[in-house]
Parts: C-alpha cells; structure tokens; sequence
C-alpha cells in the first residue's frame, strides 16, 4: 500500500509516516520507484507507534525499543512499567492538590457565610 493509504488506515498523516521513517521507527521501508510501499507490519508498527503517542509515551521515548527492524518487547515492557509508575505518581500528586483545594474551598465557604451573617446583622 502506498502512504496515503496506510496514513489513512493508521489514522495519521503522510508527514507524520515520513518523520517517522526518518527517525528509524519503521525499519527499512521498500520502494517502488519513488514510491514508498508499506505491508501490514508496517502498518501493525504505525498503529502501535500512535498507540503508545496516544498513551504519553514521546518518540525519543520510542526509539530505542522500535527503532530497527525488530521490536524489543522487553525494552517495550520495562518502559511501559516506568510510564505506568510516573502514572501512579502523577495520580498521588494530583489526589493531593485536589484534597488541598477542597481545603481552600470550605475555608472560602467560611468566609463568604461570615459575610453573609454580618450583612444580614
């Protein structure tokens, strides 16, 4: 299939497939002439490369472990468990903040029936 096709099936762009040609995600992409001709593998590797976009993961993040011919699984997995523990963390961070601006919020609900009651007196 030539790129407009996999660009569409894949959900991306014709630019985006070229970047990721050039950062060595996609292995070594035959040619037809001057025509780029992906497989389904290469499609299965787009997929699976804006799959892991859409999960947080930057490209740089992606290169050692999809860059090539062959995908390190394991790599895949161990970065799939740091990013799953930077999640965890974020989660905590944010329950925290959350519980401080439920904090900030009753002490406004304070003072706004403080105000209330001394404008009613």
């Amino acid at each position: 299939m030539y790129i407009g096709e996999i660009a569409r099936l894949a959900g991306t762009s014709p630019k985006a497939l070229r970047h990721y040609e050039a950062l060595g995600l996609l292995g070594d992409v035959r040619r037809s002439g001057v025509y780029r001709v992906y497989t389904q593998q290469d499609l299965a590797q787009v997929k699976l490369i804006r799959q892991a976009q859409v999960l947080g993961f930057r490209l740089a993040e992606l290169l050692p472990v999809l860059a090539g011919d062959d995908t390190d699984w394991a790599a895949l997995s161990q970065h799939i468990a740091a990013k799953r523990a930077q999640v965890r963390q974020d989660i905590a961070r944010l329950r925290q903040l959350d519980a401080q601006l439920a904090d900030i919020d009753t002490e406004i609900g304070d003072c706004l029936a403080r105000q209330r009651l001394q404008k009613a007196a």
